[in-house]
């Protein structure tokens, strides 16, 4: 037999393709024909390949909801392992108001180091591990296997006996720990949409800023209730007990995590294909990498990037300006109360940051800007260090703790920032995540020893952090003139949103259910968010 058209069926003519599905003149992207391959089988698309392009928009709509419920459902385990993540992270500052630092003779200059060589081996390892996420089809396993090596390791600091061995734990630590939340930030960015994806970002930033909150709570009942439970120290038991929790958590991660749009389980191929359909709506191609992408061709082309710079250097500064955090509980303590209470009073500015940071995050979606978002918190955290410098009220310093806390909110915002800004090819907005975050980590270990400034209330670590947050601001200024400027030539036509790929336009193609062609003439109306 040989290759012919054949006519397009009674029922498609009608304009139904089954339950849900339409065809239509508006539906351009939808094939009307299908070709026969001369071997009594039809080339082309079947219905589950063009259905999305097809679908009745109420009926994509109601698939649509199923699929976020289902997606927001599996990925809110993400904000518990935040939690854990923070916890095992920050535990040791809860642990120094009980003596660790006393049992392990560390002067002020070996805690700040125990302290920042965490984030030595969280900088080496987060753009290795980013570039590997992207290229394995089961990233939930990869994050799950991870975090039960680091449940190990936190584990393990609770029989530290010396400053070298609380060296070695916590540079492990910070090394393992590492694949987290840049995994977790990309894979949230290849499910949800830029419209969406800061409010899911700030769910998962909660996970941090509860962690805060709990950490001082679980600090307290252990530290106050466990000193010399079978022979042991109460802050090992601290560590001992955040490292088996975390474990537990790990092990429903490989059972609950979600991997990608194209072969995630639980969901049906209906909401698979809609998912992918949703990102490549969004910016008008297919969230894939070339088949002749090299394993290091992201990294080459974040590079390449300036944009990728100054966001390094700007959010590197806002992280020197929240390496409070980690002293958070210490500068509690400043208000004049016992151990005990001074874990409880770190606990509600936590809250009220997690609940400041959902409410801007949503807010940046509805409106889609992101400079105002980040800038208008980092104001906020400002009056909270005036404050702590000028007076030494205790209400008005507690007050101050809260302001200072909810300077947050604009950090979950800035991630967002990052995702949007590199949106294509999938490959280099994961190198970018990983790098920008990576370089970020400096500004922990700078932090770390700001912070040792003690006299006069921490008056001159104050006054670091908010010269901090002013360049920060500076940053963020520079980085929105460079996208309006990229957005202008988008507009003149004087240049491509990201280098055209002919692989990924076939797969654009596919995902939208079309026969040939690509969607390169929608990709001129694209804009970087500013």
């Amino acid at each position: 037999m040989s290759n012919r058209i054949s006519p397009p069926s009674p029922g498609f003519a009608m304009g139904t393709l089954g339950d849900g599905y339409t065809s239509s003149s508006a539906d351009k992207s939808a094939p009307a024909m299908i070709e026969d391959n001369g071997q009594g089988k039809r080339r082309g698309f079947s219905d589950d390949d063009f259905s999305v392009a097809a679908m009745d928009p109420q009926h994509r709509a109601r698939v649509e909801k199923r699929l976020k419920r289902k997606l927001d459902a599996r990925c809110g385990l993400f904000v518990l392992i935040y939690i854990m993540n923070y916890l095992d992270r920050n535990n040791l500052a809860a642990a120094r108001l009980k003596g660790l630092q006393q049992d392990l003779n560390l002067d002020d200059q070996q805690y700040a180091t125990c302290l920042s060589i965490l984030y030595v081996g969280y900088i080496l390892m987060q753009v290795p591990s980013n570039i590997l996420i992207n290229r394995i089809s089961r990233p939930s396993w990869y994050i799950a296997a991870v975090m039960v090596v680091w449940g190990l390791i936190s584990t393990l600091t609770g029989v530290v006996h010396n400053f070298a061995g609380m060296v070695v734990t916590r540079f492990l630590l910070g090394f393992i720990e590492a694949a987290f939340l840049p995994g977790a930030l990309l894979i949230l960015s290849k499910w949800y949409t830029r419209k969406e994806l800061t409010v899911r970002n700030a769910i998962l930033f909660c996970g941090n800023l509860i962690s805060n909150a709990f950490s001082a709570l679980i600090g307290a009942g252990v530290l106050s209730n466990m000193e010399g439970t079978l022979g042991h120290a109460a802050w090992r038991w601290l560590f001992w007990i955040e490292g088996v929790i975390t474990i537990a958590v790990a092990l429903s991660a490989f059972f609950i995590l979600v991997d990608l749009p194209t072969n995630t389980r639980g969901f049906t191929r209906e909401e698979l294909l809609v998912a992918q359909y949703r990102m490549t709506e969004d910016v008008g191609e297919a969230d894939a990498d070339s088949a002749d992408q090299k394993t290091f061709d992201g990294l080459i082309m974040v590079l390449k990037d300036a944009r990728v710079y100054v966001m390094m250097i700007t959010f590197t500064a806002y992280v020197v300006g929240l390496s409070f955090n980690a002293f958070f509980p210490t500068l509690t303590q400043t208000l004049g109360f016992g151990y005990v209470p001074t874990l409880l009073m770190s606990a509600p500015p936590w809250v009220f940051a997690c609940i400041v940071s959902l409410i801007n995050a949503l807010h940046s979606d509805r409106t889609q800007e992101k400079f105002f978002h980040i800038v208008g918190p980092i104001f906020v955290g400002i009056v909270g260090f005036i404050i702590s410098m000028s007076t030494s009220n205790v209400a008005a310093r507690y007050v101050a703790l809260f302001l200072q806390a909810s300077s947050y909110a604009g950090f979950i915002v800035f991630y967002s920032w990052i995702s949007s800004s590199f949106p294509r090819p999938p490959a280099k907005r994961a190198v970018a995540i990983a790098m920008i975050n990576a370089f970020s980590q400096l500004g922990n270990v700078a932090g770390s020893y700001v912070w040792d400034l003690k006299a006069n209330g921490y008056r001159l670590s104050y006054a670091i952090v908010t010269v901090m947050f002013g360049v920060t601001v500076v940053g963020c200024w520079i980085i929105r003139m460079m996208l309006v400027r990229l957005n202008k030539k988008l507009a003149e036509g004087e240049m491509a949103a990201w280098d055209f790929h002919p692989g990924v336009a076939a797969q654009t193609a596919e995902v939208e259910g079309r026969i040939g062609g690509t969607t390169a003439e929608r990709r001129p109306g694209f804009r970087y968010l500013l």
